[in-house]
């Protein structure tokens, strides 16, 4: 299977809810590589690499997030791949 990465870009309510965890959490249960981190304007990044499936279910996640989430979008971006193992939480 081809594995392609992407970059997510979440906003809303997603910093200080632990949608970090939620991401790692799900993204490691996925068997995705990447991390995930938050940004100075308040939005969660992303970067996954995985199957275009394990693309398309971690996409859905994001749109959910934690119990104390509220998502308001999500913007994706193609990405070049890099060389990562595991999922883990960054800055």
């Amino acid at each position: 299977m081809n594995k392609v990465a992407r970059r997510y870009f979440v906003s809303g309510r997603v910093q200080g809810v632990g949608f970090r965890y939620f991401v790692e959490n799900v993204a490691g249960s996925l068997g995705l590589n990447g991390y995930a981190r938050n940004l100075d304007d308040g939005r969660v990044e992303v970067y996954a690499i995985g199957t275009e499936q394990e693309q398309a279910e971690l996409a859905g996640l994001l749109w959910t997030g934690p119990r104390w989430a509220d998502v308001r979008g999500v913007e994706v971006r193609e990405e070049a791949l890099e060389k990562l193992r595991g999922f883990r939480i960054v800055g």
